[in-house]
C-alpha cells in the first residue's frame, strides 16, 4: 500500500516529553482487532486522551488546541514494548508524518518507516532545544529535510543531521512500501529474467 511521499516537511509540532512511551500506550491492545490501516488514529494514546466515560482529558497534549502539526516530538525510548505495527498505523492515521526522539525502539522504527512515518533520531541536547522552542511558541516551525537528512528549528536556525537507511530513504521519498518498490522494478526484473537461461 503506497503512502504519502516525504521530502521536506515544515510544520509545527506536538510535544510529548515522556520517556519510555511503549506501543500499548500508543495503541492499547483492545483496539488491535482490525487488519486494515484505517481508524486507528481515533484510539491513538486512547487511555491518555480519554477518561473512562470517553470524555477527553483536558490536560493531555492531543486535547490541547494550541498544539497541532504533522510532527510528534517524543521523549527518549519511543515505541518500546511489543512489536505491534498497529502503533505506527495509529500515529500515521492520526495525521503525524514524522516522530522525533533521542532514541527509538528498533521494531517500532522499522514499522514506522514501512508505512511512511519518518522517525528522526536526534541528540538529547537537540531534543531539549526542540522542546524548549515549542514551549516558547506552540506554533514554532520545525523543518525536516529528508534529502539533506537534516532537522532544523526555523526560528533559531539551529539544526542537526540524522541518519536513515538509504533504501528506506528512497522509499520514503517515492511513497513506496516494499511491494511498491518491487512493482517499480517490474520491467527491470522481467528484462533480467528474460536474459537468464532456464
Amino acid at each position: 500500500m503506497a503512502y504519502d511521499k516525504f521530502t521536506i516537511l515544515t510544520d509545527s509540532a506536538v510535544p510529548l516529553p515522556i520517556e519510555n512511551v511503549d506501543t500499548d500506550q500508543i495503541i492499547p491492545a483492545r483496539f488491535l482487532k482490525a487488519t486494515e490501516r484505517v481508524g486507528f488514529g481515533d484510539n491513538l494514546f486512547r487511555d491518555w486522551r480519554y477518561n473512562g466515560d470517553d470524555t477527553p482529558k483536558q490536560d493531555f497534549v492531543l486535547n490541547n488546541p494550541i498544539y497541532s502539526g504533522k510532527i510528534l516530538v517524543g521523549g527518549k525510548n519511543f515505541g518500546s514494548g511489543s512489536s505491534r505495527e498497529h502503533a505506527a498505523w495509529a500515529i500515521y492515521d492520526y495525521g503525524f508524518r514524522c516522530v522525533v526522539s533521542s532514541f527509538f525502539a528498533d521494531i517500532f522504527k522499522g514499522n514506522a518507516l514501512n508505512i511512511g512515518i519518518l522517525p528522526v533520531t536526534v541528540s538529547p541536547a537537540f531534543l531539549d532545544k526542540i522542546f524548549k522552542a515549542i514551549e516558547a511558541d506552540p506554533k514554532a516551525q520545525i523543518t525536516v529535510d529528508l534529502p539533506a537528512q537534516k532537522i532544523s528549528i526555523v526560528a533559531t536556525g539551529e539544526s542537526e543531521s540524522f541518519d536513515i537507511n538509504s533504501y528506506k530513504k528512497d522509499n520514503m521519498q517515492n511513497g513506496y512500501d516494499d511491494i511498491d518498490y518491487l512493482q517499480a522494478m517490474k520491467s527491470d526484473i522481467a528484462t533480467f529474467a528474460a536474459a537468464r537461461p532456464f
